[in-house]
């Protein structure tokens, strides 16, 4: 599975967890669980919510093509 966001490792530098950011989107701790685990993505629009919630740049919250991947190629 390619990683597309860096939610948890984003949470984990800031020290908040899952519950608390769902509980600051109003949204349910499963759901943002599965965002952490890059199971399934949040719209870009969360992404903004988030980032805005996390007084960071949107960017953060993504996964570089060039790096986050790269151990994905080496799999094939």
């Amino acid at each position: 599975m390619k990683r597309i966001n860096r939610l948890k490792i984003v949470l984990a530098e800031h020290g908040k967890t899952g519950k608390w950011l769902a509980h600051a989107l109003g949204k349910n701790e499963s759901t943002v669980s599965r965002w952490c685990t890059n199971e399934v993505q949040p719209s870009v629009e969360t992404l903004l919510t988030i980032a805005e919630t996390l007084k960071i740049d949107i960017k953060e919250l993504l996964c570089s093509t060039q790096i986050c991947n790269q151990d994905d190629d080496t799999q094939i």
